[in-house]
Parts: C-alpha cells; structure tokens; sequence
C-alpha cells in the first residue's frame, strides 16, 4: 500500500482533451467486423446484419463504488469493463464494443490515466470487444468512470428476465459471496495501513476473494457453453446487487415466486472461512453480498439432464406460482421470506 512519490506525472493539460483520447486510445485496433469506424470521428459506426443490438451502461463513483487507496488503476480500468459486459451476457448475447468516459480531477497525471486504460486494454483483448468511443471531462473531486458495453444476437437467442415459469429450476454459475468478503478484507487492511502506513498485508491467504473484488470476470464462458448443450434460459439476469436482489428482480418481472435452497447455495471453502473469521454468516453474505458478477437464471426442467454435473453450474432452487411467495428454505428446512439486502447505491 505505499505509493512511489517520485513518479514521473504528466500534467494533462498538456496534451488537450483530444490530445489525451487520442493518446490513451492510439493502440486499440478494430477486431470486431462489425465494428466500422472507432475512436476519432463524431460517433462510432457498427454494422450487426440484421442482429438485435443489446447496449448497457454503468458509472463507476471513487468513493461511492471504489477506493483508490487499494484499488489499483489497472484493476478499475478491467473491472469498469466487466461490469457491463456481465449485462450484456446475462441477455444471452455477445459483447462487441465498449466506450469509456471519465471525470477525473487535477491530481490524476497523464501516467495514471494510462494505467487505468491498461486495464482497458486488458479486458478488451481477453473478451474480444472493440474500443470504439468515450469522453473524457474535469472533475472537481475525484474519478468517475462511465462505461457503455454494446452486444449482438439473433433475437431468437435473447433471453429477458420476464420468462420464468412454475416449476422452472433456478440456476446459479460459479460460487458466490467471495467479492463482498474480499471488500472487508481489503477494508480492515487500510483501517491497519492508516494505523501503521509501513506495514504491508499478507493477503495470501484471501487472494480469491480478494481478486474476487478487484479483479472479477463476466461470465461470457456460460453464453457460449449453454449454446453449446442446447440450453437456452427461460429468465436471466446477473448477480451484482447480491443473489436475494436478483432472485426477487427475476420473480417480479416474471410474475412468479420461488423457493431456494440454502444448502444448494455454492460457497467456496475461503468464502466460509473468511466468513467464520469476520464472525458473518456465510449464507447472508451470498444473499445479499453483491458484485460476484454471476449468472442467474432458468430452466426448463425437461433441460435439466443437459446440465446435470456440470461443475459451473448448480441448481439452487426452483419457481413457483406467484402466490406462494419469495422463500429461503434453511439447511433446518425452515421457511424465510426473501428480502432485497443487496447493495443500494442511494443508501446512506
């Protein structure tokens, strides 16, 4: 956590806005055919062929949802970019471009700025998106960061929230709850840093749920892989807000209720130990943690042998009629409504 005060900086007003697109954008190439004309002209030009353009936005507020103090640039720059395409996949389409705006404020040198777009850089090239737009502004105070992920597909394969039906199974890829536990690592690490600024963390120990936070990875694996066992969902959405948020969204919007397991809920073993360790329950945590930037969704149960065992999946329940409610069934099977405690940007 100690910063090398002897940086080379690089004021920003030396390069101009425009300088400074064109020279934090100047090695992004177009590899997407549908993708026309990038960075540099009025708007960016994207031919889909009769696709359905899927497009998404989020902002990104220092202080609100990051902390520069150990958040590294290169992480923000990556993770902006997960954050959008994790919507994108969650309508069962593909990501193809992104832009990136941000406000940044006088104390961010030009070399700051290029680390950030690294980070960019890097989640454009593993998830094969284009660059193509963005702005770049003053901010008063702090950063905000601003990024738009536009997808494509048939729309046949576009899969809504609204599809769900009684006895559908309810399903969750990887496991969940470990980007919250990573926060609070990271949290009690500064309040120690503040204390005494020349120790430094042994974060070994929490390196998954801490990657968890800083660095997490959409999960565009599973729209390719449920094409490939011919499953498509009947409702799906992602898991940012934490999974109890996600499963009412789903209900709402599908007009239905649903029972989950708490025993089904994948948990990884750092996920409960870190959990016994800041004394929280591991099954809260997973209801309403947030950011683990999973896939929610449904299937029919007639699909349901075409996923059996599938280590990246796990059936965690299953949809209802509406008048049945919204339930946690315990591991003692007790009956426990479900409520939205997942984060709220507008929370004080």
């Amino acid at each position: 956590m100690l910063e090398d005060k002897n940086q080379e900086r690089t004021s920003l007003e030396e390069l101009g806005e425009f300088g400074l697109i064109e020279h934090l954008t100047k090695n992004f190439e177009l590899n997407q055919p549908s993708s026309i004309i990038g960075v540099g002209d009025d708007a960016a030009v994207m031919d889909y062929n009769g696709k359905k353009t899927v497009v998404s936005t989020d902002m990104l507020v220092e202080g609100v949802h990051f902390d520069l103090s150990y958040m590294p640039l290169k992480h923000l720059g990556y993770k902006s970019v997960m954050v959008n395409l994790s919507d994108i996949y969650a309508m069962n389409a593909m990501a193809t471009q992104v832009t990136v705006s941000l406000a940044i404020s006088n104390r961010f040198p030009l070399e700051a700025l290029e680390e950030f777009y690294e980070g960019v850089a890097l989640a454009c090239k593993l998830y094969n998106v284009d660059l193509v737009g963005g702005d770049t502004t003053s901010s008063t105070r702090g950063m905000i960061v601003s990024v738009t992920a536009i997808g494509a597909a048939d729309e046949n394969e576009i899969v809504y929230r609204n599809g769900s039906k009684p006895n559908d199974l309810l399903v969750v890829t990887g496991d969940l709850g470990g980007a919250y536990l990573g926060l609070q690592v990271l949290e009690r690490e500064k309040e120690v840093f503040k204390v005494n600024p020349n120790s430094q963390p042994d974060l070994e120990p929490y390196s998954y749920i801490v990657e968890r936070q800083l660095k997490p990875e959409a999960r565009k694996d599973i729209v390719e892989l449920l094409k490939k066992l011919e499953v498509k969902p009947t409702s799906m959405i992602d898991i940012s807000d934490g999974l109890s948020s996600e499963v009412i969204h789903l209900c709402k919007h599908s007009d239905v209720g649903c029972n989950v397991f708490e025993e089904k809920i994948p948990l990884d073993p750092t996920v409960i130990s870190a959990s016994e360790e800041f004394k929280m329950d591991s099954t809260m945590i997973a209801l309403s943690g947030g950011e683990d930037y999973e896939l929610l969704f449904t299937i029919d149960q007639a699909d349901f042998p075409k996923i059996k065992g599938n280590p990246n999946l796990t059936v965690i329940g299953h949809m209802t009629e509406k008048n049945e409610g919204i339930h946690l069934i315990t591991r003692a099977e007790s009956k426990i409504p479900i409520a939205a405690q997942g984060w709220n940007s507008f929370n004080k």
